[in-house]
C-alpha cells in the first residue's frame, strides 16, 4: 500500500504564489531545463554508450546483440530499436532509467522483473512506461516555465536547491508509486493512463505537504529499497 501523509495541502485558491527564486535555484532550474532539451541521438557515441549501460544494469549475465535488436524487448520498449521510444522524454528519460538502475537496484529489478504482487496478463511494459513518467514529471513539476506556477512544483524548486538530483530522485519515487498503484488497482494495460493519472495526483498530494523539504522527505520515497 502507498503511505499517505495527512499533512495539510496547499491548493492554488488559497492565496497567490509569490517566486523569487535563489541564484542557486535559477541556476539549477537552467541546467535542468537544458538536459530537458537534449533529444536522444542513436549516432551519438555517448547516447550509445547509455543505452548499453542500460542493458547490462538490467541483465548483467546476457550479452546485449545489438543497438538495434528484438532483445530490447525483454525491457519493454515497443520495437527492437529503443530510440523510436524516446520521442516523448528524449536523452533525460535514458538518464533518469540509468539512475534508477544504479541508484536503487533492488526495486528497479523487481519492476522490470515484475517480481512482487499478483500482477495482470496484460502488464505495463517497463522501459516505455519509464519514458512516459519522465514526461508526466516535466508536465506536473511545469520544469519548462521560467518560475514555478503551483505549489507542487514551487516546492520542488526549493528542493531542488538543496539536491541537485531532486528531478532523478523523484523519478525513482515515481516509478515506485505507479508500481503500487498499478497493483493496488488491479489495472492491466488498458488502465494505464488512469495509473498515471492516479500517480500524478500522488506525488502532488506529496509534495506540496508542509513536512517535505526534500525527496527523502516524501512518504513515498520510503518505498524504494
Amino acid at each position: 500500500m502507498l503511505l499517505c501523509g495527512c499533512a495539510h495541502e496547499k491548493s492554488l485558491g488559497e492565496k497567490p504564489i509569490t517566486v523569487v527564486l535563489t541564484p542557486l535555484q535559477e541556476e539549477r532550474l537552467k541546467r535542468l531545463q537544458l538536459r530537458l532539451e537534449v533529444a536522444f541521438d542513436r549516432t551519438r557515441p555517448d547516447h550509445q554508450e547509455a543505452l548499453k549501460a542500460l542493458w547490462h544494469a538490467a541483465f548483467p549475465n546476457i550479452e546485449l546483440k545489438g543497438l538495434i535488436s528484438d532483445q530490447w524487448k525483454e525491457m519493454g520498449w515497443q520495437g527492437n530499436d529503443p530510440s523510436t521510444d524516446f520521442r516523448g522524454g528524449g536523452y533525460i528519460s535514458l538518464e533518469n532509467l540509468l539512475f534508477f538502475a544504479k541508484n536503487f537496484q533492488k526495486t528497479f529489478n523487481q519492476l522490470l522483473h515484475k517480481e512482487g504482487g499478483r500482477r495482470a496478463t496484460w502488464e505495463y511494459p517497463f522501459a516505455v512506461a519509464g519514458v512516459n513518467l519522465t514526461f508526466m514529471l516535466i508536465q506536473m513539476l511545469d520544469l519548462r516555465s521560467a518560475k514555478p506556477s503551483s505549489w507542487c512544483s514551487l516546492n520542488f524548486m526549493k528542493i531542488l536547491g538543496d539536491e541537485d538530483m531532486a528531478f532523478d530522485l523523484l523519478y525513482c519515487v515515481a516509478f515506485k508509486v505507479m508500481d503500487t498503484l498499478w497493483l493496488a488497482m488491479h489495472a492491466s494495460y488498458m488502465e494505464f493512463n488512469a495509473v498515471m493519472k492516479a500517480t500524478r495526483e500522488q506525488l502532488e498530494q506529496e509534495l506540496t505537504m508542509e513536512s517535505v523539504k526534500s525527496i527523502q522527505d516524501m512518504p513515498s520515497y520510503m518505498l524504494l529499497c
